[in-house]
């Protein structure tokens, strides 16, 4: 499924970058995803609804990381926001973009530390980091948007399938035989003219 794989591409990328609330995102996307695909293979309408939920919920998270990178409203991208303000990391491909040529700088040279940072210039990059990510959740919205309209075509086929079901005297108020139960007399008629 190209969702459970545009997802699993964006939780790596999430990952080198430490991105936590992206990575919590998406490690619910995949698992939702999961479900609804097992929904679907086992006829379970309620399984196929939590996904489409979900979806409407993943377009709206993905409409927040475009306006985020784009700095909308006041929003901005050099927040620590994604990262929950536990690291001062940012994108990955901030860093190791397309053409980006990524130099470090010690600080102090000759003292090193496990805790002392090194400044990193970024020169080269064929596009910025943030049109990246923004491209990624673009690519996301399309995908979830074709998901819920998919779920919602998968839900409406099986319950109208449940709807429509039919037994042997079932609920058909037209069935195909007639059976009459209260004839009082049989039609008798000679063999022999």
């Amino acid at each position: 499924n190209y969702c459970c794989v545009l997802a699993l591409e964006r939780q790596v990328f999430d990952f080198l970058g430490y991105q936590w609330a992206p990575i919590l995102a998406n490690f619910f996307h995949i698992i939702v995803v999961i479900l609804g695909l097992f929904g679907t293979i086992q006829y379970r309408p309620r399984y196929i609804v939590v996904y489409t939920v979900w979806a409407a919920i993943w377009v709206a998270w993905n409409v927040f990381i475009i306006c985020f990178y784009l700095e909308v409203g006041g929003l901005s991208k050099d927040s620590d926001l994604l990262t929950f303000n536990i690291s001062a990391h940012h994108s990955w491909w901030s860093e190791h973009g397309p053409g980006c040529v990524r130099r470090e700088m010690p600080q102090a040279p000759g003292i090193r530390t496990t805790e002392s940072h090194s400044y990193i210039t970024v020169m080269g990059c064929l596009m910025d980091y943030q049109y990246i990510e923004v491209m990624h959740s673009g690519t996301q919205i399309l995908v979830a948007l074709l998901g819920f309209v998919y779920a919602c075509y998968v839900v409406s086929a099986i319950t109208e399938e449940e709807d429509s079901f039919d037994f042997i005297g079932g609920f058909d108020p037209f069935p195909l035989y007639h059976v009459n139960e209260k004839s009082s007399h049989l039609l008798l008629k000679p063999m022999y003219p």
